[in-house]
């Protein structure tokens, strides 16, 4: 008896390690509100379609004078990691805060400037009003969207964030500086793999 005791602790202590190993633990649970916008292609763009997708989102303007350009840098840098490791169950997801200015069209340019290895896993996403951007970003991902109201610029965060197969967002990281992007990669991998 006591025997199969020690037996049945040391299979729960496996059990529990095995489970636990490799696992992803979400630091945060927001969900991500509906949306139908249009991507740089011109398609429109649900978060209905992402369902079943592990992505990263960020949020952009293509006239950003300042955070922008080294953000969609260390995006690109992420996916190109991504590649490195084989994983292709991804997409980027960048919300456009100047939705008057950021047409498709624009939106194509602007990524064309920047070397990613498959830009068919990115969504530039535009379509909507700027006062709606700012509710949306504030509802769904707690930063702040706001207009300078001296300049032509818009004030916004500069986080990455990891959204899970159901739409909700699971983590956020900084995606400005010190970005920590073999971190980033490790969690997209491993909440694909939960997902299987």
């Amino acid at each position: 008896m006591k025997k199969l005791f020690i037996l049945l602790c040391i299979s729960a202590i496996v059990l529990v390690g095995c489970g636990s190993s490799g696992n992803f633990e979400a630091q945060t649970n927001w969900e991500v509100s509906e949306f139908d916008y249009d991507n740089q292609r011109g398609e429109t763009v649900s978060l209905e379609d992402l369902k079943g997708t592990v992505w990263l989102s960020t949020f952009i303007f293509t006239d950003c004078e300042t955070v922008c350009p080294p953000m969609t840098y260390n995006m690109s840098d992420i996916q190109a990691m991504l590649s490195e490791k084989g994983i292709e169950d991804y997409k980027i997801v960048a919300f456009s805060v100047d939705p008057e200015v950021d047409t498709p069209e624009k939106l194509q340019e602007y990524i064309a400037n920047y070397d990613v290895i498959d830009e068919s896993k990115w969504e530039l996403l535009t379509g909507y009003t700027q006062e709606h951007i700012s509710g949306f970003a504030a509802d769904s991902f707690k930063t702040l969207v706001r207009d300078d109201p001296n300049t032509n610029q818009v004030i916004h965060g500069t986080s990455f964030y990891l959204v899970d197969q159901n739409g909700i967002v699971v983590k956020n990281y900084s995606g400005n500086t010190d970005v920590p992007k073999e971190e980033i990669v490790i969690d997209v991998e491993t909440l694909i793999e939960d997902g299987k």
